[in-house]
């Protein structure tokens, strides 16, 4: 399979960061990964047979790290492709799937998902998407479902993992959070102006767009101060609320004295009381038997 480099397919304005090729969020992507895989338990703890998945498609695979521990965790799973609208994620993806001896099964391709996503019809036994609406805006989900719909194999699973804004007790984390989730809501992420403004439609949404037999399963991570979960946490909030600036003061007022706060947060955050909360949901279902190829 080849892969597509053309610079024109990249279009990092519907994404938080403006430049995905900032070295900053490339490090912020490669520690929430690793929290966000941990936190939940796993790569696919909820799914009854992961190792039966022949072929595995990775939506907006960012660094690659999900699909290579899904390589790692099942050895039966023959084929695994990862996709990304980024090339400097997508390099860094390739990297580490030959570093970790999978490239023999693990493929990573440019591509934009806001497009199409070029595969054949019935193209894979699992579609996973983790984290979609850092650049899906609400009006998108029903092209990008369509999508999936059309390269999952009959009786294939259509999976989404998203999260809700991080809740914790630290005042000056509480002002960024709610700045960033006001952020979300006006450039069209989110559903509702509510810290849960996408968890809360994602099982509707798949049903809306066919999806049959929907399921959910939520998750509650927990990060506290001193503990080797909450330091990544906190370097996860400190790269984040570095490289969202741009972002926030194209859709939100942003107060004079941010950095101030944001000086703040990060002394709250390893205070020894400190304790954040990040919701998750994952939902999942089968394709649809009447899905079709697009003409």
């Amino acid at each position: 399979m080849s892969t597509s480099m053309d610079p024109r397919r990249e279009h990092p304005s519907t994404y938080f960061v403006q430049d995905r090729s900032d070295e900053e969020e490339l490090t912020r992507i490669i520690a929430q990964d690793r929290i966000l895989t941990s936190g939940m338990g796993g790569v696919l703890v909820e799914q009854p047979d992961p190792a039966a998945f022949g072929r595995v498609l990775d939506v907006s695979c960012g660094t690659g790290g999900w699909l290579i521990e899904v390589a790692k965790s099942y050895p039966t799973i023959t084929s695994l492709v990862g996709v990304d609208v980024s090339r400097k994620m997508i390099e860094y993806a390739q990297t580490q799937a030959a570093t970790q001896l999978v490239s023999d099964r693990v493929e990573f391709r440019t591509m934009d998902a806001l497009r199409m996503l070029e595969f054949p019809q019935n193209s894979f036994d699992l579609v996973n998407l983790r984290c979609g609406w850092s650049y899906l805006r609400t009006w998108d989900w029903p092209k990008l479902l369509q999508e999936f719909q059309r390269i999952c194999r009959p009786s294939g699973v259509i999976r989404v993992t998203e999260g809700g804004i991080v809740q914790s007790n630290s005042p000056a984390l509480t002002q960024l959070s709610e700045l960033f989730m006001k952020a979300v809501y006006q450039a069209g992420h989110f559903f509702t102006l509510d810290w849960n403004g996408m968890t809360s439609e994602l099982a509707h949404l798949l049903q809306q767009h066919a999806v049959r037999n929907v399921q959910t399963r939520a998750y509650t991570l927990e990060y506290h101060a001193g503990t080797p979960e909450g330091e990544a946490f906190a370097e996860d909030m400190r790269h984040a609320y570095r490289t969202f600036v741009p972002f926030l003061r194209k859709w939100t007022r942003v107060p004079d004295d941010y950095e101030v706060i944001y000086q703040q947060a990060l002394k709250e955050m390893h205070q020894p009381d400190f304790v954040a909360t990040w919701h998750l949901l994952t939902a999942w279902g089968t394709r649809s038997m009447q899905s079709r190829s697009r003409k």
